[in-house]
């Protein structure tokens, strides 16, 4: 007994030691990380390889036509989104999902789950289940002019609120469109922050200058500049200010806070305000073009001549 008890622990010592040692793997584990406008979107998938096998087909060994398929190898294959994403139309809320696909000819059925671990069998513990599912769309598959060796997942044609999700295997190239709503998801980023450190001048300004190159909620913008201002002044809060004034219609109100920042930032000693300076400088040149000139006191002055 005390024999089969010590090659019971030597055995699971071994394992332990080889689970420990990094070697060469069939399907290896690959990482895409990609932000979106302000989502930040992570891929966590193992890469079959062909190996002279045939993939997409009616018969085929990997990844057969009309079967559900865990779109690549080993375990699940993950998409974890931070913010909620538009996926071929369809919402998908922020989370981490195993992702599956039912491959055909001309098009896939593309399937995020709500369980991250799910398996593809069906009908066993922790198995793949459709009740689960958070998102079913159909994507366009075509053949692609250089076939793929080794499964690729990769994400494409980046905007500001858009990308395109891709799935490459064989010949075959899959892409589903992604949307995020960018403006939605940088104005509650900013409230946030600004909730989180209110007495902070920086986050502050860069809250009202948000709002500002976005020309929306100007009143908060105000109130946000005003208030980094009444923290810390600095050219940069004044500069925020006088072009949010200005935008607003205010334009007397803002010409004199333009030449303050101006003064400030010279006085400032900051290496780059020297980036900043031929703008402001710009701007109060403009506002005084707009201030109209008093007529009244014109003809006054002529008078008294």
């Amino acid at each position: 007994m005390k024999k089969i008890s010590i090659l019971a622990t030597l055995t699971l010592v071994a394992q332990l030691a080889i689970a420990q040692i990094k070697l060469p793997q069939a399907s290896p584990g690959a990482t895409v990380i990609q932000t979106v406008g302000t989502t930040d979107l992570t891929i966590t998938y193992s890469r079959p390889s062909l190996k002279g096998r045939a993939a997409l087909g009616a018969q085929t060994p990997l990844a057969p036509f009309g079967q559900l398929w865990r779109t690549g190898a080993n375990g699940a294959t993950n998409f974890k989104t931070t913010t909620d994403v538009m996926v071929q139309g369809q919402k998908l809320p922020a989370g981490t999902y195993s992702v599956f696909t039912i491959p055909n000819q001309s098009d896939w059925t593309l399937i995020f789950n709500k369980n991250p671990t799910a398996s593809a069998e069906e009908g066993i513990p922790n198995g793949y289940k459709k009740e689960e599912d958070a998102v079913r769309v159909q994507i366009k598959a075509e053949k692609v002019s250089r076939p793929r060796e080794t499964f690729t997942i990769d994400i494409s044609d980046l905007t500001d609120s858009t990308a395109n999700l891709n799935f490459y295997w064989a010949d075959t190239r899959a892409t589903a469109n992604l949307k995020v709503d960018v403006m939605a998801n940088a104005q509650a980023n900013i409230e946030k922050a600004v909730a989180d450190k209110p007495e902070d001048a920086g986050i502050l300004q860069a809250a009202a200058n948000w709002n500002l190159s976005k020309n929306r909620n100007l009143d908060q913008a105000l109130a946000w500049a005003d208030k980094s201002i009444g923290l810390k002044e600095t050219y940069s809060n004044l500069w925020i200010k006088a072009q949010i004034l200005s935008k607003m219609g205010k334009v007397a109100e803002a010409l004199p806070l333009a030449q303050k920042a101006l003064v400030v930032g010279e006085a400032s000693n900051d290496p780059v305000f020297r980036f900043y300076k031929e703008g402001i400088q710009k701007g109060v040149a403009d506002y005084q073009a707009l201030i109209p000139v008093d007529t009244k006191v014109l003809k006054g002055k002529k008078k008294k001549a």
